[in-house]
C-alpha cells in the first residue's frame, strides 16, 4: 500500500494573517481617532483614518472570497439539479462508469456511461464508438453523458500543462495535491493513496464544500456520478490509467469541509464475457 501524498500550503495562514491584520488596523485606527479627539491632534486623526481605511480594505478582501464562493454555488447547482431530475424521472439506477479515451474515436472526449439497470454490464469500446454521439444508447441500454466534472478535469490539465492520457497514476499522486492546494487553491489539504485496484482520496476544506454538501441532497446524481470534484478526479483517473473508473464510496461531512472518495479501477477482462 502506497503512502498518501500530502502537500501543505501557506494559504490558510495567509488568509488568517490578512484577517488578523485587518482587525488590528481597525482597532489601532479607532484608538488613534479617539486619541485625536481627546488631545485635539490632527496628526492622530489622519493616522487613525488611514489605519481604518486599510483595515477595512483587508476585511473586504475576506468578504470578496465569500462572495465568490456564493457565486460558484449559485451557478453550478442548477445544472446538477436538472441532471438529478433527469436520472430520477428516467429511473436510471446504475452507477456511472467513467470511460477512458480508448472508448471513443476522439481521444479528447470525456464521458461517463450510466447503465439503465443497477447491475448493468460495461459496454465494449466498439459498442461505445458506434453510439458515442448519442445520449441514450442500446446494447447495452444506458446513457452516455458528459459528467459534471469534465471541465474541471480540463482545467487540471491546462494548469499542469499536460494531458492526462500521457501520464500515469503515479503522476497524479505526485501532482494533484499541489494542484489542489497551491496552483488552484481549491482545498487546504489533499491526500491520495492507492491499494490494488482502489484509489482513496481525501479533500479538506475545499472551495466546493458548500456545493458538495448540497449535492448529497441530489440522491440519484450523488450516488452515480458524485459531486463535481469527485467527478473531475474520476475523469482524470480514467485518462491516466486507461481503465474505466467507478466511484464506489463517497462521504461528505455534515459541514461539507471533508470529502472522502473511494474509486474502483475496473479490469475490463473480468467484465467482458
Amino acid at each position: 500500500m502506497q503512502k498518501p501524498q500530502k502537500s501543505q500550503t501557506s494559504k490558510r495562514h495567509r488568509v488568517s494573517l490578512t484577517k488578523a491584520t485587518g482587525w488590528i488596523l481597525l482597532s489601532l485606527g479607532a484608538t488613534a481617532l479617539a486619541g485625536s479627539i481627546l488631545y485635539s491632534s490632527q496628526i492622530s486623526a489622519f493616522i487613525g483614518l488611514g489605519l481604518i481605511f486599510w483595515g477595512a480594505i483587508l476585511t473586504y478582501i475576506q468578504t470578496e472570497e465569500y462572495i465568490k464562493q456564493n457565486l460558484l454555488d449559485a451557478t453550478a447547482l442548477p445544472p446538477l439539479i436538472t441532471l438529478n431530475q433527469t436520472l430520477q424521472e428516467l429511473d436510471y439506477n446504475g452507477k456511472a462508469i467513467y470511460l477512458p479515451p480508448k472508448y471513443f474515436k476522439n481521444p479528447e472526449t470525456t464521458k461517463a456511461y450510466i447503465p439503465k439497470q443497477k447491475e448493468g454490464k460495461l459496454p465494449t469500446p466498439e459498442q461505445i464508438q458506434e453510439q458515442e454521439n448519442k445520449l441514450f444508447i442500446e446494447n447495452p441500454q444506458g446513457m452516455l453523458i458528459t459528467p459534471p466534472g469534465a471541465e474541471l478535469t480540463k482545467l487540471f490539465e491546462k494548469t499542469l500543462e499536460t494531458n492526462f492520457t500521457r501520464v500515469d497514476l503515479q503522476y497524479l499522486q505526485q501532482n494533484l495535491p499541489k494542484l489542489f492546494i497551491e496552483n488552484l487553491e481549491i482545498a487546504q489539504n489533499f491526500e491520495i493513496e492507492t491499494e490494488n485496484n482502489k484509489v482513496h482520496v481525501k479533500i479538506e476544506n475545499s472551495t466546493y464544500k458548500n456545493l458538495a454538501k448540497l449535492n448529497t441532497q441530489l440522491s440519484n446524481l450523488y450516488t452515480s456520478l458524485g459531486c463535481p470534484l469527485s467527478s473531475a478526479i474520476a475523469s482524470a483517473l480514467a485518462k491516466a490509467t486507461g481503465k474505466p473508473i467507478i466511484i464506489q464510496n463517497q462521504r461528505i461531512s455534515e459541514d461539507g469541509k471533508d470529502i472522502e472518495i473511494e474509486y474502483g479501477i475496473i479490469q475490463e477482462e473480468q467484465t467482458e464475457k
